[in-house]
């Protein structure tokens, strides 16, 4: 008899922000994630959810529900069909995008958000 597997979905990631509202506006209005949740819990703690657009995986910020430091989490990551066509986007809504480059496991781009958390584009290679 085979073993039963559970479905283990990475779906809330926490970025931590100095400023909330201004990450709020950097990622729905210039990067163009959703935004699911806003909600002020107490005086001490505010959670807001956002999603980039098709992604089953959300990010959290807020105030008083993260221990890491604004700006300290790097390499995240987000999988488009057209990498230039993502970064042009972002280019014409305003935030400071890399240059495309080139590897042999995708083509990326990098921006940060206003506290320096750190994000890739990523296109994955044609292996057809």
């Amino acid at each position: 008899m085979g073993r039963a597997t559970m479905d283990w979905k990475l779906e809330l990631v926490s970025v931590p922000v100095t400023d909330v509202d201004r990450a709020k506006e950097f990622y729905t209005e210039k990067v163009g994630f959703n935004a699911d949740h806003d909600h002020k819990v107490t005086d001490e703690l505010r959670f807001v959810q956002l999603t980039p657009p098709g992604s089953a995986c959300s990010i959290a910020i807020g105030t008083g529900m993260d221990q890491a430091e604004p700006g300290s989490v790097q390499g995240l990551q987000i999988v488009v069909a057209d990498v230039a066509a993502a970064r042009d986007e972002l280019v014409g809504r305003g935030v400071e995008v890399s240059e495309v480059q080139e590897f042999a496991w995708g083509t990326f781009v990098f921006f940060a958000d206003p506290d320096g958390n750190g994000w890739a584009l990523q296109q994955l290679p044609d292996y057809s």
